[in-house]
């Protein structure tokens, strides 16, 4: 355990970060600054996964291995998002939402 550091604390820190992702991929017109947000909720989530299981399950691993899959899938999604951001800036020029919308005409 973390000595002076308790559960509830650390999901505070945790449930702040969720929500600083959440408002930020609300917020943000930008597809650089959306995919930064959405990595940054599937971190605080990865975290949450490690928390929990470090303090409810002490001697079982199932969290770290879930975890290690999401960090995973992660990264599989930002590299995919990534292309696409780049191909979309080689079509029209900008990474900007509203300026995708142009492309449906």
């Amino acid at each position: 355990m973390i000595q002076g550091i308790t559960i509830y604390e650390l999901l505070t820190v945790t449930s702040i970060l969720f929500f600083i992702g959440i408002y930020g991929f609300i917020t943000r017109k930008n597809l650089i600054s959306i995919l930064i947000s959405v990595e940054l909720i599937l971190n605080a989530s990865v975290i949450n996964f490690v928390i929990i299981n470090k303090y409810l399950y002490p001697d079982i691993l199932q969290g770290a291995v879930f975890s290690i899959f999401i960090i995973a899938v992660a990264a599989a999604e930002t590299a995919l998002a990534v292309s696409i951001i780049i191909n979309l800036y080689r079509q029209i020029s900008s990474v900007e939402v509203k300026d995708i919308e142009t492309m449906k005409y």
